[in-house]
C-alpha cells in the first residue's frame, strides 16, 4: 500500500484531498462537456434502440470496473472499507431511490453530472435544478428528512452475507466475473455505433473514476488519519459543495466538494474554448415546476440509492458490490417509466443537442 507519500513531507495528506478532487473534476468536466456524457441521453435519445451515448457510458463503466479490480488486486485500495460494503442491504432505499432519481433526471432532461456541466456553460435551468438537488440531498442526508430516511432504510434493509461482494454472493472467482462484465460491456460499446473519439472520452471518464480511487485510497491515504477511499459522486459532491460554500470558515472541504468545483471549472473552460457558452433559461411556469419536481426527486433519490448515475453507476458498480447494481438498475427502470409517461402525454424527452 502506498500509505504515505514521501514527497509531500510534512503536509497533511487529508488536506490535499480537495485538491485531488479539483484536478480530477477538471478532467471529468472537460471530457463530459465534449462528449455530452449522460446516462439519461443513453436511455432516451434514440428511442427503443441502442444509442452512441450508451456506448460511451458502457466504455466508462468498462474501464472503471477493470481499473478498480486491478487496484484491489494490487493492494492499493481496500474497497471493503468503503461505504458500498456492509452487513445489511438497504433494498427498499436502493429501489425507491433509484426509481426516484431515474424519473427525476428525465423530468429535468439531465442526470446530476450532465446538469452540472450544462450549468457551467450557462444553462440557468440546470443551475437552478442543481441548487434544488443539492439542498434536497443535504436535507435528506443530514437535515429535516434525515430521520425519515434512516427509518425507511432500516425498515427495508436485508441482512447480506459477504458484505454484498458480488463474486462471493454468486460463488464465482472475481477475475471470472470481471471478465464476463468486460465482455458484455465491450459488446455493448461495439453495438452502440459510437465513434472512436466518443469511446475514448467515455474511457477517459472511467479512468477519472480509477484516479479518484487511487488518490483517496492509496496516494493520499494517511495512517494517522485513516479515511475510507472514495471517487466521483455528484450527490455527495453537490451537497458538500453547497454546505462548504455557505460555511467555509467553519469546516474543511473534502474530496467531493473539490470534485464538484473542478467539474464546473473544467466544463466552463472547455465550453469557453469551444465557443459553447450561452445563457438559457426557463420558457414557461409549467416547465419550471417540472424541473423543480425533478430536482427534488433526484436529491432524495440520490441519497436513498447511495448515489447517482456516476456515484452509484460508475464508482459504486466498479467495487463489484450488489447495492450499486440494484441502484443503477432501478435508475434505468425509473427513467424509462418516466420517459413512457411523458411520451404518452405528448411531451418530448429526447436530447436537444446530439452527442459529439
Amino acid at each position: 500500500m502506498l500509505q504515505s507519500f514521501a514527497s509531500f513531507e510534512d503536509a497533511e495528506l487529508g488536506a490535499l484531498l480537495p485538491m485531488a478532487g479539483l484536478i480530477l473534476g477538471v478532467v471529468f468536466g472537460a471530457l463530459a462537456q465534449r462528449s455530452r456524457f449522460c446516462l439519461r441521453s443513453a436511455l432516451v435519445e434514440t428511442g427503443r434502440g441502442l444509442s452512441p451515448m450508451a456506448g460511451v457510458y458502457a466504455a466508462a463503466l468498462l474501464v472503471a470496473v477493470i481499473g478498480a479490480f486491478a487496484l484491489s488486486q494490487a493492494g492499493f485500495v481496500a474497497f471493503e472499507e468503503t461505504r458500498f460494503f456492509g452487513d445489511s442491504l438497504p433494498l427498499g432505499a436502493l429501489v425507491a431511490g433509484g426509481l426516484m432519481f431515474g424519473a427525476g433526471m428525465v423530468l429535468t432532461r439531465g442526470c446530476a453530472s450532465r446538469l452540472t456541466v450544462l450549468g457551467a456553460q450557462g444553462n440557468l435551468r440546470a443551475l437552478f435544478v442543481m441548487l434544488v438537488f443539492a439542498i434536497t440531498a443535504y436535507a435528506t442526508l443530514r437535515g429535516v428528512l434525515a430521520g425519515w430516511r434512516t427509518g425507511f432504510t432500516e425498515a427495508t434493509a436485508l441482512d447480506v452475507s459477504a458484505q454484498g461482494y458480488l463474486p462471493e454472493l454468486l460463488g464465482v472467482a472475481p477475475a471470472l466475473l470481471v471478465g464476463f462484465i468486460a465482455l458484455a460491456l465491450a459488446a455493448l460499446v461495439w453495438r452502440s455505433g459510437a465513434r472512436v473519439s466518443q469511446i475514448a472520452m467515455g474511457a477517459g471518464v472511467g479512468a477519472v473514476v480509477i484516479g479518484g480511487w487511487f488518490a483517496t485510497g492509496a496516494l493520499l491515504y494517511d495512517d494517522f488519519d485513516p479515511r475510507a477511499a472514495e471517487s466521483l459522486a455528484f450527490t455527495a459532491g453537490a451537497s458538500d459543495g453547497l454546505f462548504y460554500a455557505m460555511a467555509s470558515t467553519a469546516l474543511e472541504p473534502g474530496f467531493a466538494a473539490g470534485m464538484i468545483g473542478g467539474v464546473i471549472l473544467g466544463a466552463f473552460v472547455t465550453a469557453l474554448l469551444s465557443r459553447e457558452l450561452r445563457l438559457e433559461s426557463f420558457e414557461t411556469p409549467g416547465q419550471t415546476v417540472r424541473y423543480i419536481a425533478g430536482g427534488v426527486l433526484m436529491g432524495v433519490g440520490g441519497v436513498l440509492a447511495g448515489g447517482c448515475t456516476v456515484g452509484a453507476g460508475l464508482t459504486g458498480v466498479s467495487t463489484l458490490t450488489v447495492g450499486p447494481v440494484i441502484a443503477l438498475a432501478a435508475i434505468i427502470v425509473g427513467a424509462k417509466a418516466a420517459q413512457l409517461a411523458l411520451e404518452s402525454r405528448g411531451e418530448a424527452v429526447t436530447t436537444m443537442v446530439p452527442a459529439e
